[in-house]
């Protein structure tokens, strides 16, 4: 199986569970039905994933997370995922649940994208919001 990486920019946030994290994410994607080549989590700032925003995806707005699909092979997921560690901080206290848990969510939700999930109609969504529900409570940890 391929590689998961961490990096952290513009933010000191250091992420624990890197090892069981990696498991999890590599069991949803085998679950899936796909093989995973590289993923590359980078947490940041809300400044620095809305310059992100901005420089590639035309969006003026703060986001918990911009995901990049860099897959050139059927059923393989290779793919950059953006997370605000600051925004899954704020959204947690709106959702009322802790901060990992929500950036759990978060991390699983550019997962889902990368499989094909979408979320912009309100049928898709509802689809994504169960995934997430159900990967995170295969999460074990």
């Amino acid at each position: 199986m391929g590689a998961i990486n961490f990096f952290t920019e513009d933010t000191s946030y250091q992420l624990k569970d890197k090892l069981k994290l990696k498991r999890w994410v590599k069991d949803t994607i085998t679950a899936e039905g796909y093989k995973l080549d590289e993923l590359n989590y980078i947490l940041c700032s809300d400044a620095y994933l809305l310059q992100i925003n901005q420089q590639y995806l035309n969006h003026d707005t703060y986001t918990d997370i911009v995901t990049f699909d860099n897959s050139e092979r059927e059923k393989r997921i290779t793919g950059d995922i953006f997370i605000s560690v600051e925004r899954t901080q704020e959204n947690a206290g709106k959702y009322q649940v802790s901060p990992e848990t929500e950036l759990h969510r978060v991390i699983i939700h550019g997962i889902l994208h990368l499989l094909g999930y979408k979320d912009k109609k309100p049928a898709d969504k509802q689809l994504m919001t169960e995934k997430e529900d159900f990967y995170l409570t295969q999460k074990g940890f």
